[in-house]
């Protein structure tokens, strides 16, 4: 498994944006694709965005489309999330996650995801 840290997530107003990062370790990162999940207190865990190996294909949830932007710096090790023309309805705490095979397609699937970061939250105030 790899070991994933989220960072990037605080308060913000309606209408404004925040960039989310997760910095991985502890496997080859350009190998796997990842995705962000988020979740809210009552609520199932819900699909954000994914991003294939290399970043050419991306994957978005009904929430995010047209607003979020996920992307990769595989010679970071890390992968963003940004967040624009924010809503008080994305208030969640979001988690990064790597997938669980090599090579694989980039999911909306929380179960073909094997890593998960701590997690940071997100709050839009309106």
């Amino acid at each position: 498994q790899a070991q994933l840290v989220e960072s990037g997530g605080g308060l913000v107003q309606a209408g404004g944006s925040l960039r989310l990062s997760c910095a991985a370790s502890g496997r080859t990162f350009s190998n796997y694709a990842m995705g962000w999940f988020r979740r809210t207190p009552g609520k199932e865990r819900e699909f954000v965005a994914a991003i294939s190996t290399r970043g050419v294909t991306t994957l978005y949830g009904d929430s995010g489309k047209g607003r979020f932007t996920i992307s990769r710096d595989n010679a970071k090790n890390t992968v963003y999330l940004q967040m624009n023309s924010l809503k008080p309805e994305d208030t969640a705490v979001y988690y990064c996650a790597a997938g669980a095979a090599a090579w694989r397609r980039p999911s909306p699937l929380w179960s073909d995801y094997d890593s998960w970061g701590q997690g940071t939250q997100v709050t839009v105030s309106s």
